[in-house]
């Protein structure tokens, strides 16, 4: 049996940055010898999220152009006036798009469809570093 979590950490520009983080979580999956089981992909903090797209440039662009006419940057938000920060609408893009996905495990591989995979956005108003946790479940 397999429980562990791991980390790694992605620089991100902020304004709905999303990075194709598969390839990171792949890695994990294969070093920890997971051969079936889920694979849950999270981000602390309340401006990031975590999603699955097929990562070509026109979905990617499609998908951050919804998340900003879903959450607006110009329109006043309470936050902004409590704490003066002007960052209350990433924190509502992350709470519609979710801080985690999990992915299943099968034969020691995510199980994702042929052009799906999995991406953190940071709506963030600044560049951060984000760190994404993996935890795994399942057996070896």
């Amino acid at each position: 049996m397999i429980a562990l979590c791991r980390d790694f950490e992605v620089s991100t520009k902020g304004h709905t940055d999303i990075h194709d983080i598969t390839s990171r979580v792949e890695q994990i999956v294969s070093d920890e010898g997971l051969k079936e089981g889920l694979a849950t992909v999270f981000t602390p903090g309340a401006t990031a999220s975590v999603s699955t797209i097929e990562y070509e440039s026109g979905a990617v662009s499609d998908l951050r152009e919804a998340v900003r006419r879903l959450a607006p940057e110009d329109i006043n938000y309470r936050h902004d006036a409590r704490w003066g920060d002007g960052n209350g609408f990433s924190h509502v893009r992350s709470a519609l798009v979710g801080p985690s996905v999990t992915v299943p495990v099968s034969g020691g591989s995510l199980v994702l469809g042929t052009w799906q995979q999995v991406v953190v956005l940071c709506h963030d108003n600044r560049p951060r570093k984000r760190k994404i946790v993996v935890q795994l479940l399942g057996t070896d």
